[in-house]
C-alpha cells in the first residue's frame, strides 16, 4: 500500500470553455475523493498541457520523484486520460508499475488495482485515450479538407474579408475590401515601394484585427496571399475558393513581379527637369540622347547630346530651344488631315463588331476548356482515391488543374463583364492627333513628350 500519493491534474491548452473538466473542477472532485478514501496528498502536479505528445514538464517530474522516493508511491488523478494520451507516457506509467516503483493508481471515475487484470484494463484505457486523441485529430483534419474542397476559407479571414456565419465562408468587407483593392492596384502600377505602400495603407486606416498599424511583413504577406484571387493554399495543396475574389489575376501577377524586384520605387519622371530625357535615340549611332545643365552667355541652359554608348559619334550638343522647335515642327507634320477622323471612326466601328464576334467565339471555347478541366479533375481525384496515383503526383497535377481552372474562370468573367477596352484609348488617340497642331504651340513639353510616346516610337 502506498504511504504517499501524488495528485496530478491536467487540462489541455485549449480555451477554458472547450474543456470538459477544468483543473479547478478536477481538484475539487479529487479533494472530495481523497477525504472519502482517507488518502493524504504529498505533492500536487498541475499543468495546462496537451497529452497528445510527450514532454509535459510537470508529468515528467513525477517519475523522477517516484524513482527517488524511498517510500511506496501512488498517483491519484481524475481519469487515466489525464495521465496519458500517447504511448510513450502510458508506457512509462506501466513500466513504473512493473518495477514496483508505482504501487497504486486511484481514479474516481475508473477502477484499477495492480494485478494482471488491472494492468490490462489500464492499458486498454490508455489505448482508448490515444485512439480518441488520434481519431479526433484525424476527424478535425478531414473536416478541414472537406471544408476546403467546398471552397470555404479556413482560418482567420484575410484582411479585406469578413466571415459570414450563414454561408460559413468569407465575403468582402464593405469598408476594407475597397482599400485592399486600391493597395494592390497602386503597388502593381509601380508608384510605391513596399515601405511606401505600408505607410499609405496605415494612412488609409487599414489596421490589423487588433487595431494596430500594419507591419511591413504583414503588408508583404497581404501582397502574396493568393486568397485575394480566389485560391486557397493549405499545407502545399491548392483549392479553388468559393468566394468572391478581390483582385484580378493580372493585377496579382504584376504585384508578384514587383515583389521579386524588391518593390523598387519608380523613378520620378521629372527628377532633373529634362522633358525629352529617355525619349530619343541618336540618328547617327543609335545611342540614347541624354541631357545636362550647362552655362553660357551668362545663363544656365539645358543641352541634349548623344551618350556615345556605342562608340565615337560626330553629333554635337543641341540646346533645349532647338530641340523644342524640332518637336514642334514634327507635331505640325503628323497632324491628321481634315476628314480623316470620321473615316477612322467608321473603321473602328467595324473592328468593334468583329471583336464582339471573336469574344463570343472565345467564350464558347473557354466553356469547353472549363468542362474538360473539370473532367480531368474528377478523373484525377478518382485515380488518387483508387490508389492509382501517388500523393505527390496527385498534389502537383491538382495544383496545375486548379490554377488552369481559375485562369479560365477569370477569362470567362472578363469576357462577360468587360467591353472592348481598346476602343476608348484609340478614339482618345484620334482626338489627340487632331489636336497635334494646337499642342505644337504649347510650352508644356512634358505633355509633348507624352504625346510623342503615345503615337510614335522612341527609336
Amino acid at each position: 500500500m502506498a504511504n504517499k500519493f501524488f495528485l496530478y491534474a491536467r487540462k489541455s491548452s485549449e480555451s477554458e470553455e472547450k474543456q470538459v473538466m477544468s483543473i479547478e473542477t478536477q481538484l475539487v472532485e479529487l479533494a472530495n475523493y481523497t477525504r472519502k478514501e482517507g488518502i493524504v496528498i504529498s505533492e500536487k502536479f498541475v499543468e495546462s498541457k496537451s497529452a497528445k505528445q510527450p514532454g509535459r514538464p510537470e508529468f515528467n517530474r513525477m517519475p523522477e520523484k517516484i524513482y527517488a522516493s524511498k517510500e511506496p508511491v501512488g498517483i491519484i488523478a481524475w481519469h487515466p486520460d489525464r495521465l496519458a494520451r500517447n504511448s510513450a507516457d502510458g508506457g512509462q506509467i506501466i513500466y513504473l508499475i512493473d518495477q514496483s516503483k508505482l504501487v497504486a493508481l486511484k481514479f474516481p471515475s475508473f477502477w484499477f488495482e495492480p494485478t494482471p487484470q488491472g494492468l490490462f484494463m489500464l492499458q486498454v484505457a490508455f489505448g482508448q485515450s490515444k485512439y480518441f486523441s488520434d481519431n479526433l485529430a484525424q476527424n478535425i483534419q478531414r473536416g478541414i479538407r472537406q471544408k476546403l474542397r467546398r471552397g470555404e476559407y479556413f482560418g482567420t479571414a484575410p484582411l479585406g474579408y469578413v466571415h459570414n456565419p450563414k454561408t460559413r465562408n468569407i465575403e468582402p468587407d464593405p469598408v476594407k475590401a475597397r482599400l485592399i483593392k486600391k493597395a494592390f492596384s497602386e503597388f502593381a502600377r509601380g508608384g510605391y515601394s513596399l515601405t511606401k505602400l505600408q505607410e499609405k495603407m496605415n494612412l488609409w486606416g487599414i489596421t490589423t484585427r487588433k487595431g494596430k498599424p500594419l507591419a511591413l511583413s504583414t503588408v508583404h504577406k497581404i501582397m502574396r496571399n493568393p486568397a485575394y484571387i480566389g485560391i486557397i493554399v493549405r499545407k502545399g495543396e491548392t483549392y479553388e475558393g468559393n468566394f468572391e475574389p478581390l483582385i484580378k489575376r493580372e493585377v496579382f501577377e504584376a504585384v508578384q513581379s514587383r515583389l521579386k524586384e524588391n518593390g523598387r520605387p519608380r523613378r520620378s519622371k521629372h527628377k532633373h527637369g529634362f522633358p525629352f530625357g529617355g525619349l530619343l535615340k541618336c540618328g547617327e549611332c543609335g545611342g540614347a540622347i541624354t541631357a545636362q545643365y550647362g552655362r553660357g552667355n551668362g545663363g544656365t541652359y539645358i543641352y541634349y547630346r548623344c551618350s556615345k554608348k556605342f562608340g565615337p559619334c560626330s553629333q554635337s550638343y543641341l540646346r533645349d530651344d532647338s530641340m523644342e522647335e524640332q518637336a514642334r515642327e514634327y507635331l505640325r507634320k503628323i497632324r491628321l488631315p481634315d476628314g480623316w477622323t470620321e473615316k477612322m471612326d467608321a473603321q473602328i466601328d467595324l473592328w468593334v463588331k468583329d471583336e464582339r464576334k471573336n469574344r463570343e467565339d472565345a467564350a464558347i471555347e473557354i466553356e469547353k476548356e472549363l468542362q474538360q478541366t473539370e473532367r480531368k479533375l474528377d478523373k484525377l481525384v478518382n485515380g488518387f482515391l483508387d490508389g492509382m496515383i501517388e500523393k505527390d503526383s496527385y498534389l502537383r497535377k491538382k495544383d496545375e488543374l486548379i490554377k488552369t481552372k481559375t485562369e479560365l474562370i477569370q477569362k470567362q468573367s472578363d469576357l462577360k463583364s468587360g467591353g472592348v477596352y481598346w476602343v476608348e484609348p484609340l478614339r482618345d488617340w484620334l482626338e489627340t492627333a487632331v489636336c497635334a497642331e494646337k499642342l505644337a504651340s504649347s510650352n508644356d513639353f512634358y505633355a509633348v513628350k507624352s504625346f510623342l510616346e503615345k503615337i510614335g516610337s522612341n527609336r
